[in-house]
C-alpha cells in the first residue's frame, strides 16, 4: 500500500512538473524576467548600516512605471514584492556606493525598455481594449507618464515635524559658546546611545522634540544650553537627519499593482500610490485612504492636485501604513468639443458644472447652448437634453455620455453688400436694418454705381433665392419706401462699368511693344485717344517701320445687313512723322474703340545678312551679303580665293532652315532663338525644328564660270566648307575587310574593292554606289551582261549593299530547279489525264 500511495505522489509531482513545463511560455510573455520593483534602492543616499544608498532612488520611479504596464499580469505583484524583499535585504549600506547603484538603475531603466517593447508586442486584444480605456480616464496619464519623478527630494532641509523610528542616522550640533558633533543612529528599540549621557529613546518623536530632550541631557554637563536671568542661552543645539530609515508601506485596492514597497521615511502616500501604478480602470481617484494601525488618518483627492496642484490630505507615510484605493462611485464621459475629452470621475454633490470644469471648458467652435446627455436606465437608455442655464445643477448619474456638439457654420444677423460701393463686404443686420442704412454703412455708392437697378437676393424660409429689383434713386427721393433687409440678404450694387464691353486698341507691325507677351499688342482704350498716342503706349516705332502707309482698320458698324458686298470695315492711311512728339506734323487721328493699327515694315529694310566660309581659303569667317543676288564665287573671292591645299571637288554647301508644323502651336521665343543660332551659325548637333541640308556644289566649275548655272545664290546663314586635298577612298558594306585605302590615280572601283578583299558571297554588286566628297551619289550601271562602276575621285565612300536573303550554291540551286521541274511535270500529267477521260 505504501508503495501504491508512493507511486501515485509521483505521479501526481510529476504530472505538477509537465503542467509547469506547458505553462512557461505563456509565463514569460506575461511577465517579464527580472522586472525592476517598485521599492528598489528607495533607501537612504548615504550613510550608515541602517538601509540602501540614497542613489538607488531613482529606480523607485522606473519600477512605478513598470508596474503601470505589468500591473495586469498574472504574477506581477507577487513578483513586484520578492523583488523589495530581495533589494531591502542585498542592498549595500555603506556609504559611497552611488556609482554602483547608479549601474543598477541604468540596468533596471534598459530592462525596463525591453520590457515595455516585449509587453506591447504581446499585448492580446483584450489587455490593448483595456489599456485604451485606460488612457481615456482622466489622471491616469499622471501614473502612467514616465517622465514625472515622484520620489522625494532627499537634499531638503530636515523637516521639523518629521518623526524618528529606527534607522534614522541622527546628526547633533553643539555650537557657539561649547561646541561638539555626534552621529548616532537609531537602533531597533528606538535609542540613540551618547557619551556622558547615555541611552535616550526617541522613536516615535518628532526631531523638535528630540532636540528638546538633548538640550535636557546635554544641559546638565554643557553650560550656557539652557538661558538665564532673562537671557537667551549662549550654547545652541541642532539636530538634523543624515541617512534616513526605509518603511514598509501597503498599498492595496484597486491600483495597479497592488503590494508591499519599501519607501523612504521621507515619502508621502502619493508617492507610495505613484510606484504602485495608481488606480486601475475601477478604481477611484477621488478618494484614497491612508490607513495607520486600523484607522483613516487622511483622504487624498488626486483631482485636487491634477486641478489645482497641491494635494491637502498627502501626509508622510509611517511604517506598516495601508495606502488604500476603493471602487469609483460615480463616473462619467464627456466627448465632442471640450479641451480634454475623456472620462471624469464626481463625487456625489458634484454637477455637471463641475465636469465642465474638469474638462477644461468648451472649445471655441462649441454649441453652448445645449448639451446631450445619455443615460443607461435600469432597462434602457435615455437622451436627455440639457439648457445651458442648468448645467450647474443638472445631476450627474455614473455611466452617463455627455456629448458636446459643434456650432452650426451659419451665422444669425449677416447681411451682405457687393458691387460698385466705397467698402463692400459683410455687415451686422442689427445694425444695418434696412438698404439706405447698409449701402451707407459702405460709406456710400462710388461715382460708377447703376443706381437704377440693384438687385437684392433673398433667402426665403424655405431656402429659395429670390430676387428683388429696386430703383435707388426712388428710395433717395423718397419716392418708395426704404427695403427692410432679413438675415442672409444679398445686396449686388452694379456698375457702369460692368454693363459695357471692355474697349480696346490693338497696334501690330514695327512697334517697339515690350509687352507683347502680356497684352497681345492690346491696349485699353481711352476717349479722344489719337494714332501718337497708340504708338508712344507701343513703345514707338522700330527703324523698320514703313512710316508713310500706317494703317487703321475699323469696324462698319452699320452697313446694310444681307448685303453681298457689304462694307465690313474702314481702312485709314497716314504717314506718320517717326518724332511722335506734339510739336511734330503728326496726323492727330482720334481712334475709336476696337481700331486695329498696323505698322508694315519697309520694302527696301533688309537686316544685315551673313554667309559662314570655312576650310581652305585664304580668310575664313563670316561674310555680309552685299547684294541680294549675291552668289558662291562672290563670297569665295571675297574671302581671298583657294589655297594651294584646297580640295575643290570635295566643297559643299550647308543651309540651315526653321520648319514650322501647321499643326503644332509656334513657341515664339524658341522660334526667335533658334533663327538667330541659324543666322551667327551657332546651331551644333541635331534641334528640332531646324531642316538641315547638305547642297552638293562643282566648285572647280563655279570658279572658272562665275555667275553661271551652278553659281548658287547664298542664302543667310550658309556654310560653305572647302576642304583639304583628301588623298583616301572609304569602302564600307558588304565586303570582306572594310577599309579605308588610299586614292592612287588611274585605280579603278574593282581596284578599291580588292585591296579591301572583294566582293563576298552576300554583295549586291549592281546596287553598288559611291558618294562623292561635295555630297553628289553615283550609282552602278548595268550595260547588258555587265556593271559598269562609278569614277573613283579622292575623299569618296563606295558602299557595297548586302543581300536581303543569301545566293544559293550550285547544289542548292540544282535541287530548286529539280523540285520546280517535278512539280511543272505533274501538272502537265494531270491535264492530259482529265483530257483522255473527258
Amino acid at each position: 500500500m505504501n508503495r501504491i500511495k508512493l507511486a501515485k505522489s509521483y505521479k501526481s509531482i510529476l504530472l505538477y512538473l509537465l503542467c509547469l513545463v506547458i505553462s512557461l511560455p505563456s509565463l514569460s510573455q506575461g511577465i517579464p524576467q527580472s522586472i525592476p520593483t517598485a521599492p528598489t534602492g528607495t533607501a537612504p543616499q548615504s550613510g550608515t548600516n541602517s538601509g540602501a544608498p540614497r542613489g538607488n532612488a531613482g529606480n523607485a520611479g522606473n519600477a512605478g512605471n513598470a508596474g503601470n504596464t505589468q500591473g495586469n499580469q498574472p504574477g506581477a505583484n507577487n513578483q513586484q514584492q520578492s523583488g523589495t524583499q530581495q533589494n531591502a535585504e542585498g542592498q549595500g549600506t555603506e556609504k559611497g556606493k552611488a556609482p554602483a547603484d547608479q549601474k543598477a538603475q541604468t540596468g533596471d531603466q534598459s530592462n525596463q525598455s525591453k520590457i515595455n517593447d516585449t509587453t506591447s508586442s504581446q499585448l492580446s486584444e483584450a489587455d490593448q481594449e483595456k489599456e485604451a480605456f485606460r488612457q481615456k480616464i482622466y489622471g491616469y496619464s499622471l501614473f502612467a507618464d514616465k517622465n514625472l519623478d515622484a520620489i522625494p527630494d532627499f537634499q531638503i532641509a530636515t523637516p521639523t515635524n518629521y518623526i524618528v523610528g529606527p534607522g534614522d542616522e541622527l546628526k547633533i550640533f553643539i555650537y557657539n559658546y561649547a561646541e561638539s558633533t555626534y552621529e548616532v543612529t537609531v537602533t531597533k528599540d528606538g535609542f540613540i546611545s551618547l557619551l556622558r549621557v547615555g541611552n535616550v529613546y526617541v522613536a516615535g518623536r518628532t526631531i523638535e522634540e528630540v532636540r528638546k530632550i538633548l538640550i535636557d541631557k546635554f544641559s546638565k554637563f554643557t553650560p550656557g544650553l539652557i538661558g538665564s536671568g532673562g537671557e537667551t542661552a549662549r550654547t545652541k543645539l541642532m539636530v538634523t537627519l543624515g541617512d534616513v530609515r526605509t518603511v514598509k508601506v501597503f498599498v492595496t485596492g484597486e491600483v495597479i499593482n497592488p503590494g508591499t514597497y519599501q519607501v523612504s521615511s521621507l515619502s508621502s502616500a502619493f508617492n507610495a500610490l505613484y510606484q504602485a501604478g495608481g488606480p486601475n480602470e475601477i478604481g477611484s481617484f477621488r478618494d484614497v485612504r491612508v490607513v495607520r494601525q486600523g484607522k483613516v488618518v487622511s483622504h487624498i483627492d488626486i483631482y485636487d492636485y491634477l486641478v489645482n496642484g497641491k494635494i491637502d490630505g498627502d501626509i508622510r507615510v509611517q511604517d506598516n501604513d495601508n495606502v488604500v484605493v476603493g471602487y469609483y462611485l460615480k463616473r462619467a464621459e464627456i466627448a465632442g468639443m471640450v479641451k480634454r475629452p475623456g472620462i471624469y470621475e464626481l463625487k456625489p454633490e458634484e454637477k455637471l458644472g463641475d465636469m465642465l470644469r474638469y474638462s477644461g471648458g468648451f472649445n471655441d467652435k462649441a454649441y453652448r447652448a445645449r448639451l446631450k446627455v445619455q443615460r443607461i436606465t435600469s432597462k434602457e437608455r435615455k437622451i436627455l437634453d440639457v439648457a445651458e442655464a442648468n448645467y450647474e445643477n443638472f445631476e450627474i448619474v455614473t455611466g452617463d455620455s455627455v456629448n458636446v456638439e459643434t456650432v452650426l457654420d451659419r451665422f444669425e444677423n449677416i447681411v451682405t453688400v457687393e458691387g460698385a460701393v466705397m467698402r463692400p463686404g459683410d455687415y451686422a443686420l442689427d445694425n444695418s436694418p434696412s438698404l439706405k442704412q447698409l449701402i451707407d454703412n459702405a460709406q456710400g455708392l462710388r461715382e460708377d454705381a447703376f443706381v437704377g437697378r440693384v438687385s437684392v437676393l433673398r433667402t426665403r424660409q424655405d431656402l429659395v433665392l429670390e430676387s428683388i429689383s429696386i430703383n435707388y434713386t426712388d428710395i433717395l427721393n423718397n419716392v418708395t419706401p426704404d427695403l427692410i433687409l432679413t438675415r442672409l440678404d444679398r445686396v449686388i450694387v452694379p456698375s457702369k462699368f460692368d454693363m459695357a464691353e471692355t474697349a480696346f486698341v490693338s497696334v501690330n507691325g514695327e512697334v517697339n511693344n515690350t509687352k507683347i507677351t502680356e497684352n497681345e499688342g492690346k491696349f485699353p482704350y481711352t476717349v479722344n485717344m489719337t494714332l501718337e498716342d497708340l504708338l508712344v503706349q507701343a513703345g514707338g516705332l522700330k527703324e523698320s517701320a514703313y512710316t508713310s502707309e500706317i494703317e487703321v482698320i475699323r469696324r462698319k458698324r452699320n452697313s446694310i445687313a444681307g448685303a453681298a458686298n457689304a462694307q465690313i470695315s474702314e481702312v485709314f492711311k497716314f504717314d506718320v512723322d517717326r518724332d511722335l512728339s506734339l510739336n511734330s506734323k503728326g496726323s492727330n487721328f482720334t481712334l475709336m474703340p476696337f481700331d486695329q493699327v498696323t505698322v508694315r515694315k519697309s520694302p527696301n529694310y533688309v537686316e544685315q545678312q551673313t554667309v559662314f566660309v570655312e576650310g581652305e581659303v585664304l580668310i575664313a569667317g563670316p561674310y555680309t551679303i552685299v547684294n541680294k543676288n549675291d552668289k558662291i564665287s562672290d563670297v569665295i573671292k571675297r574671302a581671298g580665293g583657294l589655297t594651294e591645299l584646297a580640295y575643290p571637288e570635295g566643297a559643299t554647301l550647308l543651309r540651315r532652315t526653321l520648319v514650322r508644323e501647321l499643326d503644332e502651336p509656334t513657341d515664339f521665343d524658341q522660334a526667335e532663338q533658334t533663327e538667330k543660332s541659324i543666322k551667327s551659325g551657332t546651331i551644333i548637333g541635331d534641334v528640332p525644328n531646324v531642316k538641315e541640308e547638305s547642297i552638293g556644289i562643282k566648285l572647280k566649275n563655279i570658279l572658272k564660270s562665275p555667275g553661271s548655272f551652278e553659281d548658287l545664290i547664298v542664302q543667310e546663314g550658309d556654310i560653305i566648307r572647302i576642304p583639304k586635298r583628301l588623298e583616301t577612298v572609304q569602302v564600307n558594306g558588304a565586303v570582306l575587310y572594310p577599309t579605308t585605302v588610299k586614292f592612287g590615280k588611274g585605280m579603278a572601283f574593282s581596284d578599291y574593292i580588292s585591296q579591301s578583299g572583294g566582293f563576298t558571297t552576300e554583295s549586291l554588286r549592281k546596287s553598288s554606289y559611291i558618294k562623292y566628297p561635295n555630297g553628289n551619289v553615283d550609282r552602278t550601271r548595268r550595260f547588258l551582261f555587265f556593271n559598269v562602276y562609278p569614277k573613283v575621285e579622292p575623299g569618296s565612300e563606295i558602299f557595297v549593299p548586302q543581300r536581303a536573303a543569301p545566293a544559293l550554291n550550285p547544289q542548292q540551286a540544282l535541287q530548286t530547279a529539280t523540285g520546280i521541274l517535278g512539280s511543272v511535270m505533274s501538272l502537265i500529267l494531270a491535264v492530259l489525264a482529265f483530257r483522255s477521260i473527258n
